[in-house]
């Protein structure tokens, strides 16, 4: 028996760490003393894939192969994936790899029976920002919380947030768009709305300010794109084909690159998406989704502590929902401690030490691992491309030893595929038909756009109405002005005789006899019978 295989060695006691009972995925065989052992081989219990990872190494080491490698045998153990594609070469997986000199030889050197394969793939895009089935959520499936989180709002001004979702699903206003929030905070501090929350607190124009404010620089990320209908189902990530292989959905990231919060709020919003719908199941024989988030410094670099402690706690919950979550990223540092805890599974591959801060990251690096036979700081920094330092959670749930390992090869391509093929894929998929088109119909913004029209139509016909009586009187007012100052009009005959001194003088006598008769003859009236 030979040192490396017998188990009381030091690389037996290593082997003996990864000889697992139940379904696992073989990562590559042991390395020790400086050679490659084939026969004593690296795995990670398909069962544990739910407790989290972390796949790190500097540039150019082979992360993304890694990635690729334990996606390709998840899909094939019928587990969905979910594949978050940064820089774009990771949708090769769909397409069968070639074989090569250096591909067969790896092969050799770890026992793999390597077999070019593609497998079953759908492609996404946030938003339709890229090629991709457009990815949507609507602003009330993403709720006041998560909206909260994502703006940066302070207690105060997320309670009048929730007030404000309150108030519009209460009046059958629709929050499909970014458009349609902003249409009801402004709404809401108008002289027409202002009453609407009296009762319930109100609405400060302070705080409607900083929500559109904040709004604003929101969608100046490229969040727009993000918001609106149709939304998409969670549940299409959790497919697997007709042969019983897992999808891999694989989100197209290259056109957000520079949108590092449309990403973060994509994810925090799927994840807790899934949490809510996911039953809790416990520990499973298999996850029921996994998740590899590539370049995952982008989603930590600048990010608010909102942010941070939603990623922490549902990263330590939604191992129960059979959700697992692996970080590939260049050093551990850039996952946060908090997230970091919460990994049972890691692949480390190289790091490199060319400057006084990166030693300091190695040695910080070295003292998170279990105890080891190795001399860690001088592995990490000689493991080849492809090679790792390899260290998960046995099937009872502990720690395995620290091993070594010379990684096994991808099936798949191990690059992109043409952008015509990307393109064909997308558009050829039963998806693309019931998420392509974006929908813009009646919501908020546009139920409250035609209040405020209605209502200044109105307010513009009561002061034309006003404005004509105004007129009205007016005008006359300048008549009988008018009227008054124009001349008169020459008196009648009769008029004339009536007005004169003699006629006046008569009437005075009218009473007596004599100016009795006088009248009668003057106007020719019959005398009276006696």
């Amino acid at each position: 028996m030979s040192e490396s295989t017998d188990p009381a060695s030091p690389a037996g006691r290593i082997a003996a760490g990864y000889a697992f009972t139940g379904p696992a995925l073989d990562l590559g065989a042991l390395l020790w003393d400086g050679a490659c052992r084939p026969d004593l081989q690296i795995r990670i219990p398909l069962s544990m894939l739910n407790r989290h990872g972390l796949v790190a190494g500097a540039t150019g080491t082979g992360k993304t192969k890694t990635l690729q490698l334990v996606a390709e045998q998840l899909s094939a153990n019928g587990v969905p994936v979910f594949l978050a594609d940064i820089k774009g070469d990771v949708s090769g997986i769909s397409a069968p790899g070639v074989a090569n000199e250096k591909v067969t030889g790896r092969a050799a050197e770890v026992a793999q029976e390597w077999e070019a394969a593609g497998f079953p793939c759908e492609f996404y895009a946030l938003g339709g920002i890229g090629t991709g089935i457009p990815v949507r959520a609507t602003v009330t499936g993403f709720g006041p919380v998560l909206m909260s989180k994502v703006l940066q709002l302070n207690q105060t001004q997320e309670q009048s947030l929730g007030l404000i979702f309150h108030y519009a699903d209460s009046k059958g206003l629709e929050l499909i768009d970014l458009k349609d929030l902003r249409a009801v905070v402004a709404f809401l501090v108008s002289d027409q709305g202002k009453a609407e929350l009296k009762g319930i607190g109100g609405l400060s124009t302070v705080t409607a300010g900083v929500i559109l404010r904040a709004l604003t620089a929101f969608e100046q990320q490229g969040a727009g794109a993000f918001f609106g209908e149709p939304e998409f189902d969670t549940s299409e990530f959790l497919r697997t084909s007709a042969d019983g292989r897992g999808v891999v959905s694989v989100l197209e990231l290259p056109a957000v690159q520079d949108k590092p919060q449309l990403f973060s709020t994509f994810l925090m919003w799927l994840l807790a998406d899934l949490y809510a719908d996911l039953p809790e199941v416990g520990d499973v024989e298999r996850p029921k989704l996994v998740f590899f988030f590539d370049e995952a410094h982008l989603l930590f670099n600048g990010a608010s502590k909102a942010f941070l402690e939603s990623i922490t706690q549902t990263v330590r919950l939604i191992r129960s929902k059979a959700i697992g979550i692996f970080f590939v990223t260049q050093t551990p540092k850039d996952v946060p401690a908090d997230v970091l805890a919460q990994l049972g599974n890691r692949v480390q591959h190289a790091l490199r030490a060319f400057t006084p801060d990166d030693a300091k990251a190695l040695k910080a690096t070295v003292k998170t691992f279990p105890n080891s036979p190795y001399d860690l700081e001088e592995l990490l920094t000689g493991l080849g491309t492809g090679e790792a330092v390899v260290t998960v959670l046995s099937e009872n749930g502990a720690p395995t030893p620290v091993a070594a390992t010379r990684l096994r090869a991808p099936r798949s391509r191990m690059g992109p595929v043409e952008p015509a093929a990307l393109e064909q894929a997308v558009k050829s998929s039963p998806l693309y038909s019931r998420y392509a088109e974006a929908v813009d119909r009646e919501s908020a913004y546009e139920k409250i756009s035609a209040e405020q029209a209605a209502a200044e139509a109105q307010a513009e016909a009561a002061a034309a109405a006003t404005a004509a009586e105004k007129q009205a009187k007016e005008q006359a007012k300048e008549e009988q002005k008018a009227a008054r100052g124009a001349p008169k009009p020459d008196a009648s005959l009769a008029e004339q005789v009536v007005g004169s001194g003699l006629f006046r003088s008569l009437a005075r006598s009218v009473g007596t006899q004599l100016g009795r008769e006088i009248s009668r003859s003057l106007f020719g009236t019959a005398k009276r019978r006696r």
